[in-house]
């Protein structure tokens, strides 16, 4: 029996994109979407969720392509720009899972413990959890088991009474792997009917 909720962030319940930012800066989309790829990648930014400094990340972005110093210094000088706002339909999912005072709910995300100070001062909702297990802090991230195993140790939780949504389907599987029930995000619209086809949000 599912008593426990675990939500991503990223893309879930927050909409982050860099794109928001470059589309600023880059005249040329193709030219914008180049240095998103090869330069700034999501990649380079995965290692600041486990830990590594913005400040060497970058001074060491910047020392392999000073040609492109000011744009990869935008990268987290002007991060909260990247921050479109809260992804409403699921934001109202987590509030009526909340009211139903059935679950504890907790967040696993990948995030820079640099920046998540940002987001917890601009998102009221990320208050609304009985916890968060940041990557950045903990100096690891999904998709190592190591990672969500803090959560369910640190929290007292069953892998067999938890379910857990994230947009990565890469994440998805190696939370399978390791036991807990998980749903692949696409839309709020998706996660509410799957929410409902499972019990979970029964009278909403």
């Amino acid at each position: 029996m599912i008593n426990t909720i675990v939500f991503d962030l990223g893309a879930v319940l927050i909409d982050w994109n860099p794109v928001y930012l470059y589309e600023k800066l880059f005249a040329d989309e193709k030219e914008m979407q180049d240095f998103l790829d090869t330069i700034c990648t999501p990649d380079w930014n995965e290692e600041q969720d486990a830990g590594r400094s913005l400040k060497f990340a970058t001074d060491t972005l910047v020392q392999e392509y000073p040609e492109h110093e000011s744009n990869i210094r935008a990268f987290y000088d002007r991060w909260e720009e990247m921050l479109g706002g809260e992804i409403r339909g699921t934001v109202e999912i987590f509030r009526q899972l909340k009211a139903t005072e059935k679950y504890k709910i907790y967040a696993l995300t990948n995030w820079s413990a640099e920046t998540f100070p940002l987001a917890l001062n601009r998102f009221e909702f990320l208050h609304w959890f009985d916890g968060i297990v940041v990557s950045g802090t903990e100096m690891n991230r999904k998709p190592y088991p190591e990672f969500y195993q803090i959560l369910t140790d640190r929290y007292q939780v069953k892998p067999e009474e938890l379910l857990f949504i994230d947009d990565n389907l890469r994440n998805i599987e190696a939370a399978r792997q390791i036991g807990w029930e998980s749903i692949h995000f696409i839309s709020p619209e998706q996660l509410n009917t799957i929410l409902n086809q499972k019990g979970l949000l029964n009278g909403f």
